[in-house]
């Protein structure tokens, strides 16, 4: 009997069946934002200071980063952090759930 579980969550079924990975990522630290650039051409957006570790990177360590797992994440050697595009997709959704709630508010 295999024990491995294929039931992926919905952000895993487009990142492992569907095929959406990070492509590209763009720092703007002045504005404490980090665009992460997709397969799907999509752009989702992340605060830098959200990671203490890159909240603390210069510049030149912020774009010294490699994509890692085929592009289902990210890795800064110079700072020792990695991140999902899973943690990502995860954080949009929750803006997102955020955003309609204070529109209904309002």
């Amino acid at each position: 009997m295999n024990s491995f579980n294929n039931d992926y969550d919905d952000n895993e079924k487009l990142i492992y069946e569907d095929g959406l990975k990070i492509k590209a990522l763009h720092f703007h630290p002045d504005l404490d934002l980090m665009l992460i650039v997709l397969s799907s051409k999509k752009v989702l957006s992340y605060t830098i200071s959200s990671s203490s570790r890159l909240q603390q990177a210069t510049p030149e360590q912020l774009n010294n980063y490699r994509l890692i797992g085929k592009g289902a994440g990210i890795h800064w050697p110079d700072v020792d952090e990695d991140l999902s595009l899973k943690g990502f997709l995860k954080e949009e959704i929750n803006r997102s759930i955020r955003d309609i709630k204070q529109t209904l508010i309002v």
